[in-house]
């Protein structure tokens, strides 16, 4: 690959990390499984900044060690059981489990009315739906004075 160092030069690098790529497919497999979808969103959009430190040298820096924390305390959960696939330099999650899964298939379920209501999804769709009808009125009054100049 060709990367861009800290000091502003481009250069090749080869990066083999095979026990690493395996325990990051185990390891997203449980994260997935045993935080809530919020917390892992959270996590996942500092990857690159926190890698990016790491990179440059700023292991002891204020912001890698707070990015630390925050790591730490949404990981707490992820613990359990990985099955993996290794064929032809590739890595397939095949299996998972966790006394920490978040997964209930009592309520993973559409059809129980005691679980989910469908006509619940009607006010939650407006409400989700109300910033993007609210960006297309204030577009179409800008395009109808436009037009009427």
């Amino acid at each position: 690959m060709v990367e861009d160092r800290f000091v502003g030069m481009k250069v090749r690098g080869v990066y083999e990390t095979p026990g690493g790529t395996i325990l990051h497919a185990a390891h997203r497999a449980l994260s997935t499984l045993t935080m809530d979808r919020e917390a892992l969103i959270l996590r996942d959009s500092l990857i690159p900044r926190y890698a990016q430190l790491v990179y440059n040298g700023f292991w002891y820096a204020p912001e890698r060690l707070a990015m630390q924390a925050l790591v730490d305390d949404v990981n707490r959960d992820v613990s359990g059981t990985v099955r993996v696939k290794l064929l032809k330099g590739n890595c397939f999650v095949v299996g998972r489990k966790s006394e920490r899964s978040l997964f209930d298939p009592k309520l993973a379920t559409f059809e129980a009315e005691d679980v989910f209501k469908q006509n619940d999804a009607e006010g939650f769709i407006k409400l989700h739906a109300l910033r993007l009808r609210v960006r297309t009125n204030r577009d179409r009054s800008l395009a109808a004075a436009k037009a009427k100049k």
